[in-house]
């Protein structure tokens, strides 16, 4: 009674206009770098989703295939297999010479310019949207653009982790209107709203075919480096007049497709990918540690490791297997059988006496 209480609650505020994003809760994740969250209240989370759901179908239709998060089926899987199809394609499945591009935006989230984005969407509200439908997403979005969470919080957790995030990567250091927070939905899809703009600068005028977009990290392709270089100098040039943001000058990435492109989390070749290297680093520690007496888990927004009990609980292995499996889960989609099998056989240890493998190390299961 009390939940359906306070949506009728809420419903009145936002049709009344008197609705007023809460408090947030600001903390700090260590991995797998350290960053400063601000997570919303449940009842500004509803608001969010509201929004995002009457402007989603809208901008959907004017985002470009090949931008990737925070999209239905557009996520990690669906950004590597277009990324390898791009590659068989400009090298003619191998035959050609075929080079790569990677730039990444510096700071995003936190140089993300509230004055320009507010531009973009109420523009596009007022186009695809009309009579009280667009003065009410209008109104909406005007509060949630507002809202500066380091004006009304509380913190989470460990406070001393919050004094390690860098400066530049913190909303309390940037300039008044700049910067979204981490950990809201509308962030998330605010972010693929700016960053569309770019998109549709390198499809419609650069005429780039062989572009990848997932969130701040792009990825283009060409028969030429001297395109590539021209394209990285176009792109930071354009996003710094009309997005006021800039490309990372030291994490570039440049190379022969036949290397690989080490994007979302794996190395992608024109015939096949594979695990990146620290993620394959990340199991194998955990697994050392396990051997140890050691469970590795996130506890208050950081990693810890507790001593397991003689010989391991039920729950101590209950965890190990859910951990592993989301592993060989990422595992699964890569051409990695060998890797599957030596991560078994020979780091496994004691594990070996109460999980089994399933389909050709494909997942593992409770030995009964």
């Amino acid at each position: 009674i009390e939940l359906e209480q306070n949506l009728l609650t809420l419903q009145k505020q936002l049709i009344s206009h008197r609705y007023k994003p809460s408090r947030s809760i600001c903390f700090a994740v260590t991995y797998p770098k350290i960053r400063e969250i601000f997570a919303a209240n449940f009842k500004d989370r509803i608001v969010h989703h509201l929004l995002v759901s009457y402007l989603e179908p809208y901008f959907e239709k004017r985002f470009i295939y090949s931008s990737f998060a925070c999209r239905k089926e557009r996520g990690t899987l669906c950004a590597t297999k277009y990324i390898q199809r791009s590659i068989r394609q400009i090298s003619r499945n191998c035959t050609k010479k075929a080079y790569y591009g990677q730039f990444d935006i510096k700071s995003f989230f936190t140089c993300i310019d509230k004055g320009v984005l507010e531009k973009i969407l109420i523009e596009n509200i007022r186009k695809g949207y009309k009579g009280n439908t667009q003065k009410e997403l209008i109104w909406i979005t005007k509060v949630i653009l507002k809202n500066n969470p380091t004006q009304n919080y509380s913190i989470r957790g460990d406070s001393n982790l919050l004094k390690q995030v860098p400066p530049h990567k913190s909303l309390f250091n940037v300039s008044k209107n700049k910067g979204l927070p981490i950990g809201n939905l509308t962030s998330q899809f605010f972010a693929n709203i700016y960053l569309n703009e770019l998109d549709q600068y390198v499809k419609r005028v650069l005429k780039i075919k062989y572009y990848t977009r997932y969130v701040d990290d792009i990825v283009v392709l060409s028969n030429s480096l001297e395109d590539v270089y021209r394209w990285r100098k176009q792109i930071d040039i354009f996003i710094k007049q009309k997005l006021k943001l800039t490309l990372h000058p030291n994490k570039d990435k440049y190379g022969s497709v036949y290397s690989g492109v080490d994007f979302v989390g794996y190395v992608i070749k024109p015939r096949y990918t594979l695990s990146r290297q620290r993620v394959v680093g990340n199991l194998k520690n955990k697994l050392k540690l396990f051997n140890r007496g050691l469970l590795l888990i996130s506890q208050n927004q950081k990693q810890i490791a507790l001593p397991l009990h003689t010989p391991p609980s039920k729950e101590e292995i209950t965890k190990m297997l859910a951990m592993i499996n989301s592993y060989y889960g990422h595992f699964r989609h890569v051409n990695c059988f060998n890797l599957r099998k030596n991560m078994y056989e020979n780091h496994f240890g004691c594990l070996k006496e109460y999980l089994e493998p399933v389909n050709e190390y494909s997942y593992f299961k409770l030995i009964k």
